[in-house]
């Protein structure tokens, strides 16, 4: 922990937790500093989700916070099984339960950790190498995993796809073998990185030009692409380039809706929601201009999508909608107005 400075209404979650028979008790309690991020994360939630996206404020944000030696449940649902309660925390408008940890603390990912509920599972800022701001962007961004899972039909969808080849544990999201290595998929995603970057920076009487450029290049890269290759690339764009984009707009938006709480202020590592919006922008365009495709694997991708997912919300109205009833497959920029 790199700082004791909180605010007074701060107080420590603290429950006895009996250990073995015969032996002392262990005092188990929720680190100030993670529960003013949590805290943070869920306000910043119900300020600014469903100004973002349609339906997202109503999806459920079951977090696992991951410690060293333990795990912290925030929900509001009944009691989970092998949980320790700590009780309601007024701040995190939640439950709290506790148990020992049983995921690594360096963890970002979203599953049905507990109870078969899609869950942030989730390490410390200090753990996850962030700092709290950028902490609290990925907390929503793996909030945005859980809207994604909570659709009716994603995970027939996903079934349909035809891309598990035999694996029923989701691990095939990772280790599908997309041709990475392929030089003439690498040149042609690299070259729609560059159509990308040349239409972020495209003014209005260009504009238009530049996302067919886009199209063009997306096109061209697909028919490189097996029809299984090609769905995996879509569906990684949809899923984890749209969250990307929405820790972007997620700092657009809490800039624009006031200041966060005090005690987050007061945090070391502070930093303003709109200069971390500025610094997502910025970092995209990097990210896009040093594509290696052959060293970064599936997570190339992220940006990719990212990227077009920025200019569909600055080009098409619709896009949003055709996302969420055409899933797994990012709509197309040749349609956007211009």
């Amino acid at each position: 922990m790199r700082s004791s400075l909180y605010g007074p209404g701060i107080v420590l979650l603290s429950v006895a937790a009996p250990m073995e028979t015969g032996c002392a008790q262990t005092l188990l309690h929720l680190p100030p500093a993670d529960r003013v991020r949590l805290a943070e994360g869920r306000q910043l939630a119900g300020r600014v989700c469903d100004r973002i996206w349609p339906g997202w404020g109503q999806t459920k944000f079951q977090v696992l916070l991951v410690g060293d030696s333990a795990e912290f449940l925030v929900a509001s649902e009944r009691h989970p099984r092998d949980f320790t309660p700590l009780g309601h925390d007024a701040a995190l408008g939640a439950e709290v339960w506790t148990r020992p940890r049983q995921f690594s603390p360096n963890l970002l990912a979203t599953f049905p950790a507990v109870g078969g509920v899609p869950t942030v599972v989730i390490g410390s800022a200090e753990r996850t190498g962030k700092s709290s701001t950028a902490w609290v962007l990925t907390l929503l961004h793996e909030h945005f995993h859980q809207w994604q899972f909570s659709q009716p039909d994603y995970n027939g969808g996903v079934s349909r796809l035809g891309l598990a080849r035999g694996d029923t544990t989701g691990q095939w999201m990772l280790d599908y073998p997309f041709p990475y290595d392929s030089a003439p998929v690498q040149e042609a995603m690299r070259s729609l990185a560059a159509a990308l970057v040349q239409a972020l920076e495209a003014q209005s009487e260009t504009r238009g030009r530049a996302l067919q450029a886009v199209s063009e290049s997306r096109d061209r890269l697909r028919k490189l692409l097996t029809a299984d290759d090609h769905r995996y690339f879509e569906f990684q764009l949809w899923q984890e380039g749209g969250a990307r984009f929405i820790q972007y707009a997620v700092a657009r938006a809490a800039a624009a809706t006031g200041e966060p709480s005090a005690d987050f202020r007061r945090l070391p590592d502070y930093e303003p929601y709109g200069q971390a919006a500025e610094d997502a922008i910025r970092g995209l365009r990097s990210e896009l201009e040093k594509l290696d495709l052959a060293r970064q694997r599936r997570v190339a991708f992220y940006p990719i999508g990212a990227a077009l997912a920025l200019l569909l919300d600055e080009t098409r109205e619709d896009w949003k909608q055709e996302y969420t009833r055409r899933p797994f497959r990012l709509p197309d920029l040749a349609s956007a107005g211009r």
